[in-house]
């Protein structure tokens, strides 16, 4: 079975996940399998919650992971539903690996890609909001907003309005020539000029960042102990929401700041922070897997903290 996919930051993950002896690890966003199958291979004796919204890559990670049997159970469901769902289980690891994957960059018949002849950008096909919807129905203004808050464009309004004149003349149908719209649009070296304005329309498509508030909510309402969660993101929208939601989920007191002696009995803390800083690839993983170049993984340790 060919593979075609290197998934990011595998060694690390691994190291977070090593201690694991027992019990279950839900890994929300399984893609190819690539982070699955480490996983298996090294907690011999833990079972696997595969879950991911996209059809396809749940159809060809139960072929590559076949050969672990009844180790492994499969979800073709949003992540955000996945905890709540096998909460009452032993889990004692969570793992997402946010945003777009490989698969879905690499299938032109997808839409995701720079190069491809539909506009869709659906992780979930079932979705019956799609790129061109997006791109070709959306008022002026509702596209600055997500060009803004959702790819921190710097000229939002200047590329709402090339998308404008440009849906003026004709449709724009696929993404190869929503891209060529961008050819002159600033951007850092190496980088195409469309990266920020198709993750924009990406994130409204697949209300990414909606999801995953609604995964850290779900782990928050699992109480879940001794449980390793972590995150891996790709762009500092994401890795924000995982740094600020984690610091609520350490903090032990959560008195209102004006109150001047604790009310709330201390004790509300759901564990620790285990990741200061963001873990991410080194100079090595990048020159295998560019790709690999944005990622940070945080990590958070559920249970008693002492």
């Amino acid at each position: 079975m060919k593979i075609p996919h290197i998934p990011v930051l595998l060694e690390e993950v691994k190291e977070q996940f090593s201690d694991i002896k027992e019990g279950y690890i839900i890994d929300c966003t399984v893609g190819y399998g690539g982070h699955s199958e480490a996983i298996l291979e090294q907690n011999s004796k833990i079972k696997l919650i595969c879950c991911d919204q996209d059809k396809m890559a749940i159809d060809f990670s139960k072929e590559r992971l076949k050969k672990y049997g009844d180790r492994v159970i499969f979800e073709n469901d949003k992540f955000s539903n996945v905890i709540s769902k096998y909460g009452h289980l032993p889990i004692r690891g969570i793992l997402a690996d946010i945003g777009v994957s490989s698969l879905q960059l690499d299938d032109k018949d997808r839409g995701f890609g720079f190069d491809s002849e539909i506009l869709d950008m659906r992780m979930d096909k079932a979705n019956p909001l799609s790129a061109y919807e997006v791109v070709n129905n959306y008022p002026k203004e509702d596209l600055e907003n997500i060009l803004r808050d959702f790819g921190e464009v710097r000229d939002f309004k200047r590329a709402a309005r090339i998308i404008c004149d440009a849906r003026e003349k004709e449709e724009i149908k696929s993404s190869y020539q929503l891209s060529k719209l961008f050819k002159n649009f600033p951007s850092k070296k190496g980088i195409n000029p469309a990266t920020l304005v198709f993750q924009a329309i990406r994130i409204e498509v697949n209300d990414e960042l909606g999801e995953l508030a609604n995964l850290l909510e779900s782990v928050s309402d699992a109480k879940l102990s001794d449980c390793i969660v972590a995150i891996i993101s790709f762009h500092s929208l994401e890795d924000r929401i995982v740094k600020r939601v984690f610091k609520e989920f350490a903090k032990s007191c959560v008195c209102p700041p004006f109150v001047m002696k604790c009310e709330c009995e201390n004790n509300h803390s759901l564990g620790k922070i285990v990741t200061k800083k963001p873990i991410k690839p080194g100079k090595k993983e990048i020159k295998l897997n560019p790709r690999s170049r944005s990622s940070k993984m945080r990590v958070f340790e559920t249970g008693q903290v002492t």
